[in-house]
C-alpha cells in the first residue's frame, strides 16, 4: 500500500510497482462506463495513472472515459482502465476508497500534455 510523506511529494513505498511519481491533486473527474456516470474527484496522478477517491469504485478490468481539467490546461478526455480498487470497508477501516486508473490508448498529444501537466507539478513542488 502507498504512503504519503506529505500533500507535495509524491505517492512512494517499498513495494511500490509503479514506475512513475504519482503527486497529490484536487481535482474533479467525470468518469464515463457503459451506462455508469460518475462524478468524483482525482486526488493524485502520474503520467501513467490517476486515483479517483469514490464510495462507488467501478470492477477491475473495466474501461473507462475520463474528463478533467487541470487549472490553468485545456481539458482532458482520456480512455482508462480500472487497474485496482480499495473498496470502503463495513469496518470503517479506510480512510481512502476509490479506484486506480491506468491511462490508455493515448495519443501522442495528449501524452505529451498530460507529462506536461505532471511536469509542471513537480516543478512547482519542488522544495526551494
Amino acid at each position: 500500500m502507498a504512503t504519503t510523506k506529505n500533500p507535495s511529494t509524491p505517492v512512494a513505498s517499498g513495494d511500490e510497482r509503479r514506475s512513475h511519481d504519482r503527486f497529490e491533486v484536487e481535482w474533479s473527474v467525470d468518469c464515463v462506463a457503459d451506462d455508469t456516470f460518475l462524478y468524483a474527484a482525482i486526488t493524485n496522478i502520474s503520467a501513467m495513472g490517476i486515483f479517483v477517491k469514490t464510495t462507488d469504485p467501478l470492477a477491475t478490468g473495466m474501461g473507462v472515459v475520463l474528463s478533467f481539467a487541470p487549472p490553468g490546461y485545456e481539458p482532458f478526455k482520456l480512455e482508462g482502465e480500472v487497474a485496482w480498487i480499495n473498496p470502503v470497508r463495513p469496518d470503517g477501516d479506510n480512510p481512502n476508497p476509490g479506484m486506480g486508473i491506468r491511462f490508455m490508448n493515448l495519443r501522442p498529444d495528449d501524452r505529451e500534455r498530460l507529462v506536461e501537466v505532471v511536469r509542471t507539478i513537480a516543478y512547482v513542488r519542488e522544495p526551494s
